[in-house]
């Protein structure tokens, strides 16, 4: 025997009615209403079991709240049936029937130690595969280099100079700026600590030996790597992604020879240049610097500096350019073709470019301070 029939006010504008398993409602569903109608409906279907017939014929108005009440008791309640829908409710209803899927609920975090050697694993995985691929391109540009040496056609030297122009003219400017004041930091700083010693006029040496053996070299090919590394990625990936690289290779154009080829000769080339000008403006900075501190006069520091920087310092330090400004150039270029996907691939290349070129630098400047401490040119 069914119950009889009760009325409840769900709200001002919702009418809810039972009568068995029956469930009537008229008025306005909508997300004013919502939270009177949601206890309404719950308190009815305390009292029903099993499937339930709801009737909206008497609605007015429904939005996505309303709909989505609905259908969250047809989805509960199997077997439930819906009846008196408008074509604006059928609507609404397959709207949220169609979004009603299952989400990915976060996992709870797993133990610290587990989630770092799995990070650590993935990160020696990236390493060597990112240094495979590195040994690779290196060998596919030597390659290239000399099948173009050995082929007689000619080489796009325009390319060349074109390069050479914006990665050392363009860039004497910043770079003779930062080692003249980078000369008169370690002026001052070997003035401040010798002075306690009496030996004040021994920052010449300092200045000297320090810039032309390593700082002079290094400092330079810092600051290439963060201005050409990151020109090459950013050119060369942008290129592939425009589909240029596969033009390129539908004409015959080999990448390899008129993107890499160029910019790596001219780097080569050009690194000694910058590294000798940045090591005579750090050496002028600090002459300048001893001059106005210690009064020691321009011509009498120039002297000092021959007598106490020996030339095997000064050939080091150029020994060490071209080995840099390849490394530089191949890196930049090898992370230029890695790009794929979108432009947020190439910010991550460029970025990636820099980084690995000077971590790459520092690391062979150490190594070559090592090799020519054995062979025992300090």
């Amino acid at each position: 025997m069914s119950a009889a029939p009760t009325a409840t006010p769900a709200s001002a504008s919702v009418t809810l009615t039972r009568e068995g398993n029956r469930l009537a409602l008229a008025g306005r569903l909508t997300i004013s209403h919502a939270q009177a109608l949601e206890q309404d409906l719950a308190a009815a279907l305390a009292e029903t079991q099993g499937p339930v017939a709801l009737d909206i014929s008497d609605v007015e108005r429904i939005d996505t709240v309303g709909a989505w009440l609905i259908h969250r008791l047809l989805r509960d309640r199997p077997g439930s049936t819906l009846a008196g829908t408008s074509p604006e409710a059928e609507r609404l209803m397959a709207q949220v029937s169609a979004a009603d899927t299952p989400c990915a609920i976060r996992p709870e975090p797993r133990p610290f130690l587990p989630r770092e050697l799995e990070r650590l694993g993935a990160y020696m995985i990236e390493f060597f595969r990112t240094t495979g691929a590195s040994l690779a391109f290196i060998g596919i540009t030597l390659f290239t280099a000399a099948r173009v040496l050995v082929s007689r056609r000619g080489f796009r030297w325009n390319s060349v100079f074109i390069q050479m122009e914006q990665t050392g003219v363009n860039a004497l400017g910043i770079i003779g700026l930062m080692s003249f004041l980078i000369g008169i930091v370690i002026a001052q700083q070997g003035v401040v600590q010798l002075r306690q010693f009496g030996a004040d006029a021994l920052v010449i040496n300092l200045v000297g030996r320090a810039t032309f053996r390593e700082l002079g070299i290094l400092l330079t090919a810092i600051m290439v790597a963060g201005r050409s590394a990151s020109a090459f990625a950013a050119q060369i990936g942008a290129m592939k992604l425009a589909e240029e690289l596969d033009a390129m290779r539908t004409i015959g154009l080999d990448p390899i020879e008129v993107l890499v080829l160029p910019r790596v000769i001219a780097l080569m080339l050009m690194m000694p240049l910058l590294a000798f000008f940045a090591s005579v403006l750090a050496v002028t900075g600090g002459g300048i610097f001893t001059w106005i501190s210690l009064d020691i006069p321009p011509a009498t520091f120039v002297q000092r500096i021959r007598e106490v920087v020996p030339m095997s310092d000064f050939w080091i330090g150029m020994s060490k350019a071209p080995v840099f400004g390849l490394v530089i150039a191949v890196i930049g270029c090898f992370q230029g073709f890695q790009v794929s996907g979108n432009a947020e691939s190439v910010g991550f290349r460029t970025t990636l470019a820099v980084v690995q070129a000077i971590f790459l630098v520092i690391v062979l400047n150490a190594f070559f301070a090592v090799f020519y401490s054995q062979l025992g040119l300090n």
